[in-house]
């Protein structure tokens, strides 16, 4: 199994930018072959994905994040992060990290294979 452990989420202004992290673990864990990336879910919606990345840097984003919110990772760490800039209150939601072998990162909820607990993120207006 894999262990994924989320942070950063906070109370921020529109417009602010913030960094989420995700710190992986567990047997399973492969950073040359896991990729991994964030998905969302507001309050009373679906969870929907924002982000993904392949080990080698390789990125996929939802359309409504891209040029705002940028994935990284660092293999060594095991860790993956999440730029979100120019946030607005539509953003707001508990942020999960995610993990999964295949690529293109699957997009539906129900197939991916690994989940974080999430951490929460509000943006006031």
């Amino acid at each position: 199994q894999v262990h994924l452990v989320e942070s950063g989420g906070e109370l921020v202004q529109a417009g602010d930018s913030l960094r989420l992290s995700c710190v992986a673990s567990g047997r399973a864990l492969n950073p040359y072959t896991l990729a991994m990336g964030w998905f969302r879910q507001a309050s009373g919606k679906e969870r929907e994905f924002v982000a993904a990345s392949r080990w080698n840097g390789r990125t996929s984003y939802a359309d409504s994040v891209k040029g705002r919110f940028t994935i990284s990772r660092d293999n060594a760490k095991n860790t993956v992060y999440l730029r979100m800039n120019s946030l607005k209150p539509e953003d707001t939601a508990v942020y999960y990290c995610a993990a999964d072998p295949r690529w293109p990162f699957p997009k539906p909820r129900t197939d991916i294979d690994y989940w974080g607990q999430g951490t929460q993120v509000t943006v006031s207006s």
